[in-house]
């Protein structure tokens, strides 16, 4: 751990399309480098996870926030809602809200902290964990992994069919369990933008997690088929439109029929 260099800086974004700004952690392992989102509004801004929390989010978004934010997790998995503290409007789904008030789910950035049959699952599915830490710089000169949690917070619930409403922008909230319980997505039907978290991107899914559902999964996968997207903002890997989506949905029907 003491070979590592420090980040300069953490995070690093870029500017998409719709006033939507990405932001993710280069320096962290792929496995648990989340994607963060960024939405400008009239009345307020909207931000889809929030990453590890290893390093502050809300400094690092500052410059792009001069309004209210609403932060929302996409669900509780410990790569998505490190930062989810720092702000001051915390929303979840009810299902994993007392999860994120008490965290105590893993939250393992050393490679000793995976059992090993995990280790041999995630480098089958090509998520292979081989160095000492899933990170690969320090975030600050004190910064221990070894200690390191994610921090509990309250946030307040979000449900099925609720829209976030950014002034300019509003966004219904779906219910996409599978992946976990709580697993939303945000569908914006002006602009056709999906935020759809660990619901569906373009790798891997991982359904064989403690608390995921086959069934529920396979209910989503064919929510979302019938959804008319223009562009899916995901949890992790680069975003992808339609067609792309409908060809991740049907592979991963067949494979689990």
């Amino acid at each position: 751990m003491s070979r590592l260099e420090i980040a300069q800086r953490w995070f690093t974004r870029k500017s998409m399309s719709d006033g939507v700004t990405f932001l993710t952690e280069p320096r962290v392992h792929p496995l648990i480098r989340c994607n963060i989102w960024h939405v400008r509004g009239r009345d307020r801004d909207l931000l889809v996870d929030t990453g590890l929390g290893v390093a502050s989010l809300r400094d690092e978004i500052a410059d792009l926030c001069d309004r209210p934010v609403v932060a929302v997790a996409t669900h509780v998995h410990y790569d998505h809602v490190g930062s989810l503290h720092e702000f001051d409007e915390r929303r979840i789904h009810a299902l994993e809200r007392d999860q994120m008030a008490d965290y105590r789910e893993f939250q393992w950035l050393r490679r000793e902290d995976f059992p090993p049959p995990i280790l041999e699952e995630l480098s089958a599915m090509g998520y292979p964990i081989e160095s000492e830490l899933l990170i690969e710089a320090l975030p600050a000169p004190d910064f221990d992994p070894s200690t390191w949690r994610i921090a509990s917070t309250e946030a307040t619930p979000i449900e099925e069919g609720e829209v976030l409403d950014l002034g300019d922008r509003h966004f219904e909230v779906l219910h996409l369990p599978g992946h976990s319980p709580g697993s939303i997505g945000l569908w914006e039907t002006a602009t056709g933008i999906l935020f759809s978290g660990d619901a569906i991107y373009d790798g891997v899914l991982l359904d064989n997690l403690p608390e995921s559902d086959l069934a529920a999964y396979a209910r989503t996968m064919k929510r979302l088929r019938e959804l008319p997207v223009e562009v899916v903002h995901a949890g992790h890997e680069p975003s992808f439109g339609r067609a792309r989506m409908v060809e991740l949905v049907d592979g991963y029907l067949a494979s689990r029929a």
